[in-house]
């Protein structure tokens, strides 16, 4: 089975969290930005360099590692938020670091941008950035979320409270 070392960002403001979804392929959800760590990179730097790539913001913030995940997809069933897009499949082991960044204020309020080089090879990609309500129905439903990346917002979700009353 092959392994991916993966970085991905939750990037908030106050109990806004910024998703993306992709207008061309529309049934796979939402999704945060962060992608597969290079060979020698740190999944920090990974996390920091796929955010940039993926929003086109380049952020002077602090990246604070929150949780981790080990995925076997080829042991997933490909149904609900697992549903690969036929061209670029989940197969292999996916470890995962996932990073909070914390904003006060919202660089833009919701953007297209291209991913021009995926890491599948494929042809860019058209990510729509938007911002949701951690709160909200749609967020606290993790099947809204493509490959995983609903579970960790519970532990977020905790988190927010502490970070308002350290503020």
């Amino acid at each position: 089975m092959r392994v991916y070392h993966k970085a991905y960002v939750y990037l908030t403001c106050g109990t806004d969290l910024l998703v993306f979804n992709e207008p061309d392929t529309p049934h796979l959800g939402f999704q945060v930005p962060g992608g597969t760590v290079d060979p020698g990179e740190s999944f920090l730097h990974g996390a920091m360099r796929e955010f940039a790539e993926e929003t086109g913001l380049n952020l002077d913030v602090a990246f604070d590692h929150f949780s981790d995940q080990d995925l076997p997809f080829e042991t997933i069933p490909p149904v609900g938020q697992f549903k690969p897009a036929p061209d670029r499949p989940l197969l292999g082991q996916h470890i995962r670091r996932n990073y909070h960044v914390r904003l006060f204020h919202r660089p833009k309020e919701g953007w297209d941008h291209f991913e021009m080089f995926p890491s599948s090879g494929v042809a860019p990609i058209r990510y729509r950035f938007f911002w949701i309500n951690l709160f909200s129905p749609d967020a606290m439903n993790s099947e809204n979320f493509f490959a995983a990346f609903g579970p960790p917002l519970d532990v977020l979700r905790e988190r927010l409270p502490a970070m308002k009353s350290a503020a």
